[in-house]
């Protein structure tokens, strides 16, 4: 693992604080059990040989498996007349958060008898991810962790072409086919994913005569229609007839004469400009006063301050997302309440994420068999997105569930 001398960090926060020690104490999780052992008696005169009580089986040594986190820590910043960018504190921070939630959840699972040795890298720069390619303890380990960024993803994959060991992609929502690997786990769904699931929905739930695909004139968006227009193609064999229209300035008027006052008209609206969706979703608006609505938008719309709450839920707005947690949820607040008695803050995105990937795996590593080798034979529900696996050629295994939600009493709500 990453050794870094006990420099002060010239930063404030309690992250860097507990960074610091969480590498240099080690990242290791072992449950060590005591075993008593037996004393000599004293001689005595020997009476009658008594019966030999019948020997009692040794408990049966807990399994261990060995983890390798590769994050993005920059810690050579640390070192003297060195200072973090903005960016790469960013990174840093992400990388913090991650660990804390991953190490939680394997400190969770080791209650139960397994033990764990956590092993933390840095992924500092190209020559550090080639350097943990060739790495003896990372290839000798069970499970591969990392890294996090696409490009460092396909550099590290690539010296693992040939191995059977899983390496898993813990954030990135990059497509798969970009890495070529096929021990490949992608953890976040890819916006192809979205696509399917969101046509999965409306061909199944909604069953329309008729979906609209509002395009902004944008390539880009092709990543996000084509799968949808394929899927529902496919579930509803061709009986929903998807209309691809591209929007000028707002104007929705060419499309009024194929709309149905007692039918509720389906739009898709796949942008993320920010211009574009102004307009358009204000023509939409006009548009439901004579016609019945439902939009299905961008999974990325939940980060849109711009788009108003009150406009989406009369829009009768669906999106698709991986990272909605119900913080009502009994499960949730156990957490909040575990994480903040360990590390004295709340938990953020990512250590929620890492929480239940760490969770995930370190449930599979603790069973007597290779079911960390087969996730897709291992569903699973979270507290921020559910894993369901699938396994293709050359890409490797991913998750390709999505939860669907929509604007209700101004807030978004699984529906699905």
């Amino acid at each position: 693992m990453t050794l870094v001398r006990n420099h002060r960090p010239p930063l404030s926060g309690n992250k860097w604080f507990i960074l610091l020690v969480a590498l240099l104490v080690g990242a290791c999780s072992p449950k060590v059990r005591t075993v008593p052992v037996a004393t000599k008696p004293a001689a005595e005169k020997p009476v009658a040989k008594p019966e030999k009580a019948p020997e009692k089986p040794k408990p049966a040594e807990a399994k261990s498996s060995v983890v390798s986190l590769i994050l993005p820590l920059s810690l050579d910043k640390l070192a003297p007349g060195q200072s973090y960018s903005s960016a790469d504190l960013k990174k840093a921070n992400m990388s913090v958060e991650y660990y804390q939630g991953f190490k939680l959840a394997l400190d969770s699972v080791a209650t139960d008898g397994p033990n764990f040795k956590l092993q933390v890298y840095d992924s500092k720069d190209d020559a550090a991810i080639h350097s943990l390619g060739l790495n003896p303890q990372v290839k000798n380990g069970d499970l591969i962790v990392g890294p996090i960024f696409p490009e460092d993803i396909r550099l590290f994959a690539g010296m693992f072409n040939y191995s059977r060991k899983p390496i898993v992609s813990p954030l990135s929502p990059a497509s798969p086919t970009l890495f070529n690997n096929q021990n490949l786990v992608t953890m976040t769904p890819p916006l192809e994913y979205h696509a399917k699931g969101a046509a999965t929905y409306i061909a199944t739930k909604l069953k329309p005569k008729k979906v609209y695909i509002l395009n902004s004139g944008f390539s880009d968006e092709k990543l996000y229609t084509v799968p949808f227009k394929r899927t529902i193609d496919s579930l509803s064999k061709r009986k929903i007839q998807v209309v691809n229209f591209t929007v000028v300035r707002g104007d929705l008027t060419p499309l009024v004469a194929q709309l149905n006052n007692k039918e509720q008209s389906v739009f898709l609206v796949p942008s993320t400009k920010q211009a574009f969706l102004m307009v358009t979703l204000k023509s939409l608006d006009t548009l439901s006063r004579r016609f019945p609505v439902t939009v299905f938008g961008h999974p990325n719309w939940e980060k849109f301050a711009f788009l108003k709450a009150n406009l989406l839920q009369r829009l009768k707005t669906h999106i698709t997302s991986t990272d909605k947690v119900d913080y009502k949820s009994p499960e949730a607040n156990a957490f909040i309440r575990l994480y903040r008695r360990v590390y004295r803050t709340d938990p953020t995105d990512f250590a929620i994420k890492g929480f239940d990937e760490g969770l995930y795996f370190g449930q599979l590593l603790a069973r007597d068999d290779d079911s960390y080798r087969r996730v897709e034979q291992n569903d699973f529900t979270g507290l921020h997105n559910s894993f369901h696996f699938e396994k293709k050629p050359g890409q490797g295994w991913i998750n390709t569930h999505v939860d669907i939600l929509r604007y209700e009493n101004f807030e978004l709500k699984p529906v699905q």
